[in-house]
């Protein structure tokens, strides 16, 4: 069963099919305690019916009613009955129709709260996986809007079960005609059924291909578009090589297009001869029964009518399950974001429960890595020990492997070889999330929200302990500019979403970020460079300051300015993939090896750099 479903997967079929996927639908509305959507579709596919059976016999009923000379008050009555039932069920549709919208949004957003989530949680490796970002993009699609796939497959489940519960009804009333005539219309129906759905497969299973035409196509134009390289594409004379690449591109794209609608065109001119062969031959049969057996107008009528209605109910599940089939395509790929494949323990692993009273040492241990796709080693043979409460500065040239050294003491990534240990133990074994509790950090990047500065800092709305808010903000040096504000900590940041909201420079979110760095009061502190904008003397200053501040707990600064660090109980320094050299500052200062030469280049050039700074201002 596993190597049959390995091979789809490589076949480019869908992992879950039609009847699934409205199988999920269905119970995600169940969970989501909207079982009303579920009513509602089943009553307006009744109603819908019961209207159409009330127009096929209302005709045929005034007719035999004129031809056994009834009076007019009888007629009367039967044109009345009829319009009164009308009017019922057309009531009703109305109703239910005004009130299944929202429970078909509201399904629709629990989805997208799935995929949320999934993006928010996934394993840090997901985040840069190929596979992984195209599902959450095509995930988007068939969630975005009122049209997308997970509401609109509501609409389609409710006209398939009508067109279905239709064709039941009709087919009992076309059963005295003849029993070979329905055997016709059920064969044409099931050829109709699978030309149309190795048709609709055709698309899904070409998906990668028409990807990668599409991501070539608007890759080289955004290249002509963008005026970051328009230096280049000038003095290098580009122009004419783009658009012989575009060109390419677009052929490619439009190629496989043209083929898909050949593809569509003769699947369509297929279903055309198979409606013209069932109505042909149902329409023949009602003549002759006319001829041979004498049938009354008004039986004439509605069996006229109904064979009409027959094909109709036909043509409406064909269609219908063509389209679900399209829309369990989307469906199927959200799943398969969602459900995609995580690399860590999230939810068997061992429980961890951080407390800033036990002491936590941090071990990698021949630990190396590299990435997935990459031959080459980003960092080889590492071994080391961040002891608790200790200070641990990792320096080196840009592109050294410092932030991936962090990201795997995080858990971010699993080494490729070797292991890294919390107190002996490898952190495989624990619940990923609670591993990451151990962690506080400053990255170079920041995340603030568009949310409260006190939400900012607690990373939360609720349960904020605005008392801790405060000391933590007051450690971080930034009490007194908040409280400048007309609003305190309930400022809000960004105005690209709050009009009234402010913009804090670049210094001040630093501190900012710390401030929630310390009201998480985790173990273990993490300063991935993050004031790799300021000055050198800034740099060393703000580091000190994070040194004073996170007494008693272990931490780790990155930096590639070795005069940063000097405070640190130890010092190692990364090259060429390993930690070539350990120890504090002043004794590889002492060794004089590429730590002291690196140390005493940087050192003039920031001399150098302050002189001719203080020439200018004279």
């Amino acid at each position: 069963m596993t190597d049959a479903k390995d091979k789809s997967k490589k076949d480019g079929k869908p992992k879950y099919n039609m009847w699934q996927n409205c199988g999920y639908m269905i119970g995600m509305a169940w969970r989501e305690k909207e079982k009303k959507v579920l009513v509602l579709s089943f009553l307006t596919a009744l109603f819908t019916v019961a209207v159409n059976l009330i127009n096929l016999y209302i005709s045929p009923s005034v007719l035999s009613a004129v031809e056994n000379r009834a009076s007019i008050f009888r007629l009367i009555i039967i044109v009345l009955v009829f319009a009164g039932l009308l009017m019922i069920c057309n009531g009703a549709l109305a109703y239910i129709d005004r009130n299944i919208q929202y429970g078909r949004i509201q399904v629709r957003m629990a989805v997208i709260a799935a995929l949320n989530k999934k993006a928010a949680t996934t394993s840090y490796p997901n985040v840069f996986d190929e596979k992984f970002i195209k599902l959450l993009t095509k995930s988007g699609d068939a969630t975005g809007n009122n049209s997308a796939a997970t509401e609109a497959i509501w609409i389609t489940m409710t006209n398939l079960f009508k067109n279905i519960l239709g064709f039941i009804i009709y087919m009992l009333l076309l059963f005295s005609l003849d029993f070979w005539l329905l055997i016709v219309i059920a064969a044409t129906t099931l050829t109709g059924y699978f030309i149309g759905k190795r048709v609709n497969e055709y698309e899904y299973r070409h998906r990668e291909e028409l990807s990668e035409y599409e991501s070539k196509m608007w890759y080289i134009n955004g290249r002509a578009e963008d005026f970051g390289v328009a230096k280049d594409i000038r003095i290098f004379g580009m122009r004419a090589w783009l658009e012989e690449l575009s060109g390419k591109a677009m052929e490619a794209f439009t190629s496989f297009h043209r083929k898909a609608n050949g593809i569509y065109i003769w699947g369509r001119i297929a279903d055309l001869i198979l409606a013209f062969i069932r109505n042909g031959i149902a329409y023949a049969y009602l003549i002759t029964m006319v001829l041979d057996n004498g049938l009354s107008a008004s039986e004439f009528l509605l069996y006229f009518s109904a064979v009409g209605g027959f094909t109709s109910w036909v043509s409406g599940i064909l269609g219908d399950l063509s389209v679900m089939h399209r829309q369990s395509l989307d469906i199927s790929t959200v799943r398969e974001c969602i459900e995609y494949p995580e690399p860590f323990k999230f939810n068997k692993g061992e429980p961890l429960y951080p407390d800033n009273e036990k002491e936590y040492e941090l071990k990698l241990e021949n630990v190396s890595f590299k990435y997935p796709e990459s031959e080459e080693y980003i960092l080889e043979d590492i071994n080391l020990t961040l002891k608790p409460g200790e200070k641990l500065a990792v320096v080196g040239l840009n592109g050294a492997g410092k932030t991936t050294l962090v990201k795997l003491m995080c858990g971010f990534y699993e080494p490729t070889l070797g292991k890294v240990l919390l107190n002996g133990r490898d952190i495989r074994e624990y619940n990923r999330r609670d591993y990451y509790k151990m962690f506080s950090a400053v990255f170079q990047s920041f995340s603030l929200l568009a949310a409260t500065i006190a939400a900012n800092v607690a990373q939360s709305e609720d349960s904020i302990d605005m008392e801790r808010v405060r000391e933590c903000v007051n450690q971080a040096g930034l009490l007194e500019k908040i409280q400048s504000l007309p609003d305190g900590f309930e400022t809000y940041l960004n105005r690209s979403v709050y009009e009234n909201a402010v913009m804090l420079s670049g210094g001040e979110t630093q501190r900012l970020m710390l401030a929630r760095a310390l009201y998480k009061d985790a173990p273990i502190i993490i300063l991935d460079e993050p004031t790799a904008a300021l000055d050198p003397i800034a740099e060393a200053n703000l580091y000190q300051k994070y040194n004073e501040m996170t007494l008693g707990k272990s931490a780790v600064y990155i930096s590639h300015r070795l005069a940063s660090t000097k405070f640190c109980d130890r010092i190692i320094f990364i090259e060429d993939n390993r930690i070539t050299e350990e120890g504090t500052h002043q004794e590889l200062i002492n060794k004089g090896g590429r730590y002291s030469e690196l140390f005493l280049v940087q050192s003039k050039y920031y001399r150098d750099e302050v002189s001719e700074n203080e020439e200018s201002k004279r």
